[in-house]
């Protein structure tokens, strides 16, 4: 079979089982470039080039469902990351009012399929961060009432309860307030996101979860040896719990050789005042100057392929899915540069001899059920004790 035909049934594959993606940081973009002003960045035109998406590309992708991020960095504290968090969450809003024909709002694993079935794009969200409550219970369970369906552990630092991959530990995974912390998103039906968070929080996590975690966007350490990636005796343990790992595409997590290559660029924007994170134009024109100066390694939709077999191996196909994080990277894997190319990604898993059953779980099943398991955990546990009011 050619690879034009590949390419053809990769589609036809999407348009039956869609993408559910784990992860895209567009609320930080629209509130970075546009304060959210949806007139000056309208994302029902093409907005190649400025953003890695927009609803044209979504569709062109075969997006089903997207876990918007609702991420504020972690140098925010207190009060001040609780307030953006609200901020983001107003956004997303904001962009799902505007489009109502392109996105409806999913709080459930129903509310998922049935925007599947009435052709557009679920929308839930994802806190990325758990400074994103200030240590207070009451606030994750108030994110909970406003939507958002998982909550990622850490971001890039250490927090007060639990350690990040990339930050000094202090508490050897999770303290005992992490752990209340986990419980208590069971309770109500929070999905524990452990991208970020360092091995021994991953670890810590799922022996105290009653319900599947993910990782929203976080491929294999055995691929690739970064701390965001996943361990492969931390993917064996998904079985048990029924969680799902959704491979990412940022290069400097997947490709080996991207990695040194990031390390420099990111201090070279630092060098000239400038966030390692930021993806302004400003920003970006620097990294071009550098990258002309000493050329990126690049990825490529097979670099993502090659995880996800290594995860399919180590995990199972049932605990698999795909958190590509556009917008939130200043770089994309050839063949994935914006949302709209998740069927290059199908085609290559085709061409590796990956069934249309195997595939339908890594687009679409796989996390909708881990969704609709938590929820059923939730309703278990909600009957038999209330709020934890747990302070450290």
């Amino acid at each position: 079979m050619s690879a034009a035909q590949r390419l053809t049934e990769a589609r036809e594959l999407l348009a039956e089982h869609p993408v559910v993606d784990g992860h895209n940081d567009l609320p930080w973009a629209l509130r970075e470039r546009a304060r959210y002003d949806l007139d000056r960045l309208d994302v029902a035109g093409d907005q190649r080039g400025t953003l890695h998406t927009d609803i044209p590309r979504l569709r062109a992708g075969g997006v089903g469902a997207q876990f918007w991020s609702v991420f504020v960095r972690s140098d925010y504290a207190g009060d001040t990351a609780v307030s953006a968090t609200l901020e983001q969450i107003d956004g997303v809003d904001q962009l799902i009012t505007r489009y109502p024909e392109a996105f409806a709002r999913a709080l459930t694993a129903d509310d998922m399929e049935a925007a599947r079935a009435d052709g557009r794009i679920a929308s839930l969200m994802g806190a990325e961060g758990g400074h994103s409550i200030n240590n207070s219970l009451a606030t994750l369970r108030a994110l909970h009432r406003l939507g958002v369906r998982y909550m990622t552990l850490t971001h890039n630092d250490t927090i007060d309860w639990a350690d990040s991959a990339t930050d000094e530990p202090r508490h050897g995974g999770l303290s005992d307030f992490g752990r209340e912390v986990v419980r208590e998103m069971n309770r109500i039906g929070m999905l524990v996101d452990l991208s970020h968070v360092a091995a021994t929080t991953m670890r810590d996590a799922i022996e105290v979860s009653t319900a599947p975690v993910i990782f929203s966007h976080s491929s294999a350490r055995a691929v690739c040896d970064h701390p965001r990636n996943v361990p492969d005796d931390v993917l064996a343990l998904l079985p048990a719990n029924g969680g799902v790992a959704m491979a990412t595409f940022v290069p400097k997590f997947i490709l080996t050789a991207a990695v040194e290559w990031t390390l420099a660029a990111d201090e070279n924007l630092r060098a000239h005042g400038f966030h390692h994170l930021d993806t302004s134009p400003e920003a970006m024109a620097l990294h071009r100057a550098f990258e002309a100066e000493r050329p990126r390694p690049v990825a490529t939709a097979a670099t993502v392929a090659d995880h996800l077999d290594h995860m399919r191996e180590v995990a199972g196909v049932d605990h698999i899915g795909i958190g590509g994080d556009y917008d939130g990277t200043a770089f994309t894997p050839s063949g994935l540069d914006d949302v709209s190319g998740y069927p290059n990604l199908i085609a290559e898993l085709l061409t590796r001899g990956w069934s249309r059953a195997d595939l339908a779980k890594l687009t679409w099943s796989n996390a909708v059920r881990a969704l609709r398991d938590a929820e059923a955990v939730a309703r278990d546990l909600s009957a038999s004790r209330g709020p934890s009011n747990a302070v450290i």
